[in-house]
């Protein structure tokens, strides 16, 4: 007999003493930081490929790329699973296709394939956009719908952890801190040069065979798991004929959701640079200054959740638009090491705007909310569209200026909560 909890959507959850829903919170909050954790390798990767497969710098940027364009093919498959089985089964799905795609870095270390070690990443991705579109959506219905924008921030902080723990741990563990000039590899020997660069690609073997046991181990107890059941209409198929836009707060909330994710990946991608540029940091202290920037991203999300408690969300996103424009408009304009400072400030600030703005986009969708939750989560291309407009103005001007762009985001943000979002209670 299927002992499934079911819970009709806008009632509460069952008492939070129950066991089985809390076995299934802390297993779904386990997927906002495993997506973390691979997504905040990128930065390490990028650096460590080049070296370990010679790129240049534009074969490079096809890291970021593989990896964020899967969110945009896989996002609406990932919606058609779950509305044609459930949300659970999406989740299993998500977490083998990214545990096959972490076990393929093993023979393309091996092989030293860039082409391989790019597929790899597109089915990380692919796996992670499947947990994206199913965990957020589901964790807003886990309880009262006063309280969904509180309960995802809550989970969304553990993806600060994860992004943290990437940063700080599993980038020793890759990065090896050996460094030749492009005048000491010509002067190995064929076969050292060899046995440098395998070593070097090997690296990255270990810590995501790892992954893909820790994504393996997660699917099995989600497969054994029961979990509460999200009653809705049933469908066999997917609507995509793009209905859903026709809520304003939900359109709005996609333009909201894509600036914001292209400004994060400006603020943290290019920190470095600007660091150098504006602060004129040494890149050993501008690393450093990059693990500061992630804690402060991940300790942002907890101060937020707790501010929910007294201040709508809705507000509080508009508060902290606001206060990141001003913060980067100094760092533009002024820039040094104070506008370094601040851009930590700005990573506390827009900490909380992922799952406020997928929540406030989803509220009131009903049977639309998986097709909604999809499109939302296929806006993350944001990440790899828009730090190429901050890329041009830095190629034609520099990095400080180039800040503007995801100035005009934040903006952006601000202009949703502000005109076009639904009120929420805190």
């Amino acid at each position: 007999m299927d002992s499934t909890i079911e819970i009709k959507r806008g009632a509460s959850a069952p008492p939070s003493g129950s066991s089985q829903l809390k076995v299934a919170s802390i297993l779904i909050i386990s997927l906002f930081f495993l997506w973390a954790l691979t997504g905040n390798l990128i930065p390490v990767l990028i650096p460590h490929l080049r070296k370990a497969c010679q790129l240049n710098d534009f074969q490079s940027a096809f890291i970021d790329a593989a990896y964020w364009i899967s969110y945009f093919f896989f996002a609406l498959p990932a919606a058609w699973v779950m509305r044609k089985w459930s949300y659970k089964t999406g989740i299993v799905t998500g977490l083998l296709i990214a545990a096959a795609g972490a076990v393929l870095f093993f023979p393309a270390a091996e092989l030293r394939s860039f082409g391989l070690f790019l597929f790899a990443l597109f089915l990380v991705a692919a796996g992670m956009t499947f947990l994206e579109t199913a965990a957020n959506p589901y964790i807003t219905m886990m309880g009262t719908p006063e309280t969904a924008t509180q309960r995802l921030n809550f989970a969304q902080a553990f993806n600060g952890l994860g992004a943290f723990v990437a940063a700080f741990f599993l980038s020793k563990v890759i990065l090896s801190g050996k460094e030749f000039t492009h005048e000491q590899l010509s002067s190995m020997s064929p076969d050292t040069l060899n046995n440098y660069l395998l070593s070097e690609a090997r690296s990255v073997q270990v810590p995501y065979l790892a992954i893909a046991g820790v994504l393996v181990l997660t699917a099995i107890l989600f497969m054994v798991v029961h979990f509460p059941k999200i009653q809705e209409e049933h469908s066999d198929g997917l609507n995509i004929n793009l209905r859903v836009f026709r809520h304003i707060h939900f359109r709005w909330g996609v333009i909201a959701q894509f600036a914001y994710v292209g400004a994060q990946v400006c603020i943290s991608s290019f920190f470095i640079r600007y660091a150098g540029f504006s602060g004129h940091m040494p890149e050993k202290e501008a690393t450093t200054y990059l693990g500061l920037l992630l804690l402060c991203f991940m300790l942002g999300r907890y101060v937020g959740t707790l501010l929910m408690r007294k201040i709508a969300p809705r507000q509080l996103l508009v508060f902290y638009s606001i206060a990141c424009v001003l913060l980067l408009c100094y760092c533009v304009m002024i820039g040094g090491r104070t506008g370094v400072y601040f851009l930590l400030g700005v990573e506390f600030f827009m900490s909380i705007m992922f799952p406020t703005i997928f929540s406030l986009a989803i509220k009131d969708l009903g049977n639309e909310t998986k097709s909604g939750s999809a499109f939302l989560v296929m806006s993350i291309v944001g990440g790899a569209l828009i730090p190429l407009g901050l890329g041009a103005v830095t190629f034609y001007s520099n990095v400080q200026l180039g800040y503007t762009v995801p100035l005009i985001c934040f903006a952006l943000v601000g202009y949703y909560a502000w005109r076009h979002a639904l009120p929420v209670k805190a």
